[in-house]
């Protein structure tokens, strides 16, 4: 059984900066493409970047663009979300979450229904 947990979450103004990181008990069994969701009270889960494991490609929502960065460490099977200049609209329970299978890279975030392995969770309030 493939295990993800996430930490790093907290409460920050906004403008402020965090540290996601998630780390996964192993890369074997699940699929290539792992990443950062968020779900707000009341709304859908959403994606917010994804990276793909091979080689290193990277997708981003359009609200995070330019604040948020993705990387990944694999010789520790970690991913990691960067978040700089935080809104109040970035509160939210972050989610890592990795596909059950090979996705093919681009052009967007692929649908949550690829994705098969969740996380815990992790919460981050930014307030104004």
């Amino acid at each position: 059984q493939v295990q993800l947990v996430e930490s790093g979450g907290g409460s920050v103004q906004a403008g402020g900066s965090l540290r996601l990181s998630c780390a996964a008990s192993r890369y074997t069994g699940i699929g290539n493409c792992i990443g950062w969701f968020r779900q707000a009270p009341g709304k859908a889960r959403e994606g917010v970047a994804v990276i793909y494991t091979g080689g290193g490609s990277t997708y981003y929502a359009d609200s995070v663009k330019g604040r948020f960065t993705i990387s990944q460490d694999n010789a520790k099977n970690m991913v990691y979300l960067q978040m700089n200049r935080l809104k109040p609209e970035d509160t939210a329970m972050y989610y890592c979450g990795a596909s059950m299978g090979w996705l093919s890279p681009g052009p967007k975030i692929p649908p949550l229904a690829y994705f098969g392995y969740w996380g815990q969770g992790t919460q981050v309030t930014v307030s104004s």
